[in-house]
C-alpha cells in the first residue's frame, strides 16, 4: 500500500480542481473559513469515493438494494482504504433509544441482572425464594370452593418463530388445547404462526374445580405442568385472570411470584418488560411518531420514567435495580462496578459481561462522555455528543488499515475536556489508521501531526488549499489564514465593542435551581450586558439556561406553559418583554424548506418577478413562482425539484425530477427573466452573489447583508434546509432575528454559536452580539470558545466537573475576576488565552 492518499483534479461543489497529496496513518486536520470547502473535500470527496469503491465491491445481488453510487467530481484518487464516516448527525429520534441501548451497554445489563439478579418483593421488600411442588399446591387449596381453573404450563414466551415442531409434539403428549398470544387453539387443527412476530404458547394441562377430592388430580396436572417449564400459570376461567406460580421464585410473606428471568425481562421494548402504563417509554402521552419538545416530558406515573414493570425494577445487584443503574453517570456507573462486591460464583458467571460492560464505559470516559447518564434520549444528544459516541464505538474496536473522517468532534467540549479527545484520536491512529478531522479548535489543530488549510475564503472565494504541513510549518507559511491566527500574527478584534464592561441595567434572579445536577444554586443574571456560562462538559450549563431559565421566562412573558426546571423563585423577570432562544435545531424536515423562504427573502424575490413586464402580460401572480403550489411550479416532482421512491426496508431514495432537471418550476414559468436570470437561477445562487445582484432593491439587500455577517454567504438561497448543519440553521436563525424591530429589552439566548466557525467567522459572530448588546439587549451565550468568552461583560462559570460531581456556582464575574479564582477551570485556560 502506498504511503500517501493521491488526489488529483478535485472539483466536487466549490473545490477549484485541486491535486493533493495525503500521508496514511497520520492525524490530519482539514480546516479553513466556514463554507471554503473542508467539508466537501473530507466528506463529499474522500469519504464518498472510499464508500463507493467498497459497495462497488458487494456482489451484483448486493449492489441491487443499494443502488449505485454517485461518484465524486474527482479526476482520480489513489492509495484510498476502507472509509468510515464519523459524523455529527443525530442518531434516531425515538424514545425508545438510549445511550445505553445505543452502546450495547444496556443490552449487557439485561444478561447480567438476568444472570446474577437476586429478586426482591415489590410489596413488602423482602428477598424473594423458590416454591416447591407442594408449596404450589398448598397456594392453588386456597382458593374458594367450586372456582374453575386451567392449569397452563408456558413452554414459549415472547419469542419469534413458527413452533410446528413443538406443537406437533404436545398433541402428540396428549394434549388438545393450547392458549396462544392469549387465544384458545385447538392443538388438532393446523396452526400456522408469524415466524417474524414474538409469540407465547401455554399448553392447558387439565381444566379442573376446586372442591374435595380435588388434591390427586391437581397434583398431577402440577406435575405435568412442571415438566414443560418452571413455571405454573393458574387461570381462573370466570374472569380470566392468571395467578402465576414459580418453581423458583415468590415470596414467602406475601406469596408474590417473579417469572423465570430473561433478559427480555428487563426490555422495555418487549411486554414481557414493558412498564404497562407508558409501553416502555417512560413518558406520560408520548405519541412515538410526534417529536416531542423535552420540556413537556413528564415522568411515568407508574414506573417513575424508569419503563420496566415492577416485577422487573424488583430484581437488584447490589441495591439497585437496572432502571436505578441506568440513571447514573458514565462515570457513576463505572465506579459503582468496580467497588461491586460478589461472591465467588456470582463473580465467575458475570466476568465476562461486565468486562464488555466496563470497556465500554471506559471508551465513553475517554471522549470527554463521562457526565451522561444511561438513560438519556439519544434525540437530546447534540450533534458532537452523537460523534463522539460513535467515536467511542470506533474506540472500543480493533480495526487497522481503516480512514476515519470526523466532523468537528470538539463540538461541546471545554478546553479541558478537549485532551481526552484528542488523545482518542491519537489512540485510533496509532494502530495504524488515518484520521482525517474536520475542526476549527486551536488545541486539535496544534496536535495534528498535518493541517490542511482550505480557503482563501467561503464559498466561490475559496475551494483551495492555501496551506499544507505540519501546524508549525502552516504557521509560518503567509498563505495561511489559519496560521496566521495559530501564531497570534492575526488575532480577534471587535473594533465597535466597549473598552471597558459594561455595567448591568438591572438582574434576574433565580432561586432554588435544582434541575438535574444542579445543587439547588442562586443566581443573579445581570440584563443589558453579554454573558458567558461556561464550565466544563456537563456541569450544568444547558440545565440552568435552556430548561430553567428560558422556560420560566416565556411562562412569565407569554404564558407559554412549559415545563419548568426546578427552582423556587424567579424575580426581575418584569425587565425584559421578549426572550429568543436561537439554537441549533433544524429549521425544516422536508427540501422545500430552504434559506430563502425561511428568512422572507424569496416573497421579496417572487413579488419581483411577478411585477415584471412579461409576467403582468401573461397575468403571473407572485404565486406563479411559488414551487408549493400549482400554476408555475413542475407538476411531476410537486416542485420538490427530487422525486421520492420508497425502498420499503431501505430509506427512501431521491432522484432529480427528469422532467424539470430539478428546477422545480415549469417551462413557462422559467422563460420569465431578471437581469438575464430566472426563478431557479436565482435560488442556486449564493447568499454572496444575490447580494451583488439584488444591491438595488433594498429591502433584499438587506436581508442578504445581514446573513453576509453572521458568515453564512456561501450558502445557496435554494439549498435545501435538511442539508444545512446545526451551526448553520442557528446562525441564519440569528440572521433572521436580526431583521426584527429591537425593543432594547430582548434576552437572547445563544447554545455554542460558535459551532463550525473559523477564527476570521468568530470575529463576525462577536460584532453581531456587541451590535444587539449596544441597543440594550442581553445576550446569554453557552460556548466554550475562549476568544467568544474572553469578550463578554460577565461569566457564569459551573462545575467543578460533570454529572453529579456539578451543579455548583465555581465563578462569577468579569473575565479579569474569573482569570483570578483557581477554583476554576475556566479561568485557568482564559488566563492563558488573554496573555
Amino acid at each position: 500500500m502506498q504511503e500517501n492518499i493521491v488526489i488529483k483534479g478535485a472539483r466536487e461543489h466549490n473545490l477549484k480542481n485541486i491535486n493533493l497529496d495525503i500521508p496514511r496513518n497520520k492525524f490530519i486536520v482539514i480546516t479553513g473559513p466556514s463554507g471554503s470547502g473542508k467539508s466537501t473535500l473530507a466528506i463529499d470527496t474522500i469519504f464518498a469515493e472510499g464508500q463507493r469503491r467498497y459497495v462497488e465491491g458487494l456482489s451484483v445481488y448486493a449492489r441491487q438494494f443499494l443502488g449505485e453510487m454517485q461518484k465524486p467530481d474527482v479526476d482520480s484518487i489513489e492509495g484510498l482504504s476502507p472509509s468510515i464516516a464519523i459524523e455529527q448527525k443525530t442518531i434516531s429520534k425515538s424514545p425508545r433509544s438510549t445511550i445505553g441501548t445505543l452502546t450495547e451497554i444496556y443490552d449487557y445489563l439485561r444478561v447480567l441482572y438476568t444472570r446474577i439478579g437476586k429478586p426482591f418483593c415489590y410489596n413488602c421488600g423482602k428477598p424473594i425464594i423458590s416454591q416447591d411442588t407442594e408449596t404450589i399446591l398448598e397456594t392453588v387449596k386456597t382458593l374458594p370452593q367450586g372456582t374453575r381453573i386451567q392449569i397452563l404450563s408456558p413452554i414459549v414466551k415472547e419469542r419469534k418463530g413458527l413452533y410446528t415442531k413443538e406443537l406437533l409434539a404436545m398433541r402428540r403428549e396428549g394434549f388438545v388445547r393450547a392458549r396462544i398470544d392469549g387465544e384458545m387453539r385447538d392443538l388438532t387443527e393446523d396452526i400456522t404462526l408469524n415466524k417474524n412476530k414474538r409469540h407465547t404458547i401455554e399448553i392447558v394441562i387439565d381444566r379442573l374445580i376446586i372442591k374435595a377430592g380435588v388434591e390427586r388430580k391437581l397434583r398431577e396436572a402440577v406435575t405435568s405442568a412442571m415438566r414443560f417449564s418452571s413455571i405454573v400459570v393458574l387461570n381462573l376461567i370466570e374472569n380470566n385472570t392468571d395467578i402465576i406460580l414459580s418453581k423458583t421464585m415468590a415470596c414467602p410473606d406475601c406469596g408474590i411470584n417473579i417469572p423465570e428471568l430473561t433478559p427480555m425481562f428487563f426490555s422495555f421494548n418487549s411486554n414481557l418488560g414493558a412498564c404497562p402504563e407508558c409501553r416502555g417509554i417512560g413518558y406520560e402521552r408520548l405519541n412515538e411518531d410526534v417529536d416531542t419538545p423535552l420540556l413537556s416530558l413528564k415522568p411515568c406515573s407508574l414506573c417513575g420514567g424508569l419503563r420496566l414493570k415492577k416485577e422487573a425494577l424488583s430484581i437488584k445487584i447490589g441495591g439497585l435495580n437496572i432502571g436505578e443503574f441506568t440513571r447514573m453517570s458514565i462515570k457513576a456507573a463505572g465506579d459503582f462496578l468496580a467497588c461491586l462486591n460478589l461472591n465467588d460464583r456470582d463473580r465467575f458467571i458475570a466476568a465476562r459481561i461486565l468486562k464488555e460492560i466496563t470497556n465500554r464505559l471506559m471508551f465513553m470516559e475517554k471522549v470527554g462522555l463521562n457526565y451522561l447518564t444511561l438513560n438519556r434520549l439519544v434525540f437530546s444528544l447534540s450533534g458532537g455528543e452523537a460523534q463522539r459516541i460513535r467515536l467511542a464505538t470506533q474506540l472500543g474496536s480493533s480495526l487497522s488499515g481503516v480512514l476515519y473522517v470526523l466532523d468537528e468532534p470538539s463540538i461541546g467540549l471545554h478546553p479541558r475536556d478537549c485532551a481526552k479527545l484528542i488523545d482518542g484520536l491519537k489512540e485510533i491512529r496509532d494502530r495504524g489508521n488515518t484520521v482525517i478531522v474536520v475542526e476549527h479548535d486551536e488545541e486539535t489543530i496544534l496536535s495534528s501531526d498535518v493541517v490542511i488549510d482550505i480557503g482563501p475564503g467561503a464559498g466561490l472565494r475559496g475551494g483551495y488549499v492555501t496551506a499544507i504541513g505540519s501546524p508549525d510549518e502552516i504557521m509560518e507559511n503567509e498563505n495561511s489564514l489559519t496560521g496566521a491566527y495559530l501564531s497570534r500574527a492575526a488575532t480577534i478584534e471587535i473594533p465597535d465593542a466597549p473598552d471597558t464592561k459594561r455595567t448591568p441595567s438591572g438582574y434576574i434572579t433565580v432561586t432554588g435551581a435544582c434541575e438535574n445536577n444542579l445543587k439547588d444554586i442562586d443566581i443573579k443574571i445581570p440584563l443589558g450586558v453579554f454573558i458567558s456560562v461556561t464550565g466544563v462538559s456537563g456541569s450544568g450549563k444547558s440545565t440552568l439556561i435552556l430548561d430553567t431559565l428560558y422556560p420560566a421566562l416565556c411562562n412569565a412573558i407569554l404564558q407559554s406553559g412549559f415545563r419548568e426546571g426546578g427552582h423556587k423563585a424567579i424575580t426581575g423577570t418584569e425587565q425584559i418583554n421578549r426572550v429568543i432562544s436561537v439554537d441549533q435545531s433544524p429549521i425544516g424536515k422536508t427540501h422545500r424548506s430552504n434559506p430563502a423562504t425561511y428568512t422572507g427573502i424569496f416573497i421579496h424575490i417572487r413579488e419581483l418577478f411577478s411585477t415584471l413586464m412579461e409576467s403582468k402580460t401573461k397575468g403571473y401572480t407572485n404565486s406563479r413562482f411559488s414551487f408549493n403550489v400549482k400554476g408555475g411550479r413542475c407538476e411531476t416532482c410537486k416542485g420538490a425539484g427530487i422525486r421520492k421512491y420508497e425502498m420499503h426496508f431501505l430509506p427512501d431514495a431521491h432522484v432529480q425530477c427528469d422532467t424539470c432537471g430539478g428546477k422545480r418550476f415549469n417551462r413557462e414559468t422559467l422563460r420569465v427573466r431578471y437581469k438575464g436570470k430566472n426563478i431557479s437561477d436565482i435560488l442556486s445562487m449564493t447568499v454572496s452573489e444575490a447580494g451583488g445582484f439584488f444591491a438595488p432593491i433594498a429591502p433584499l439587500r438587506e436581508k442578504l447583508m445581514l446573513l453576509e455577517e453572521v458568515g453564512l454567504g456561501y450558502i445557496h438561497l435554494g439549498q435545501p434546509a435538511t442539508t444545512l448543519s446545526g451551526g448553520e440553521a442557528q446562525r441564519l436563525r440569528l440572521s433572521r432575528e436580526l431583521t426584527k424591530r429591537a425593543t432594547g429589552k430582548t434576552l437572547y439566548i445563544l447554545d455554542e454559536p460558535t459551532t463550525g466557525l473559523h477564527f476570521v467567522d468568530v470575529e463576525r459572530l462577536l460584532r453581531i452580539i456587541h451590535r444587539l448588546v449596544s441597543l440594550g439587549n442581553t445576550v446569554i451565550v453557552i460556548e466554550h470558545n475562549l476568544d467568544v468568552i474572553k469578550f463578554s461583560d460577565y461569566i457564569i462559570d459551573l462545575g467543578p466537573e460533570g454529572g453529579d460531581h456539578g451543579g455548583y456556582i465555581i465563578a462569577e464575574g468579569t473575565p479579569e475576576e474569573i482569570m483570578l479564582n483557581p477554583r476554576s477551570a475556566t479561568g485557568e485556560y482564559l488566563k492563558k488565552r488573554m496573555y
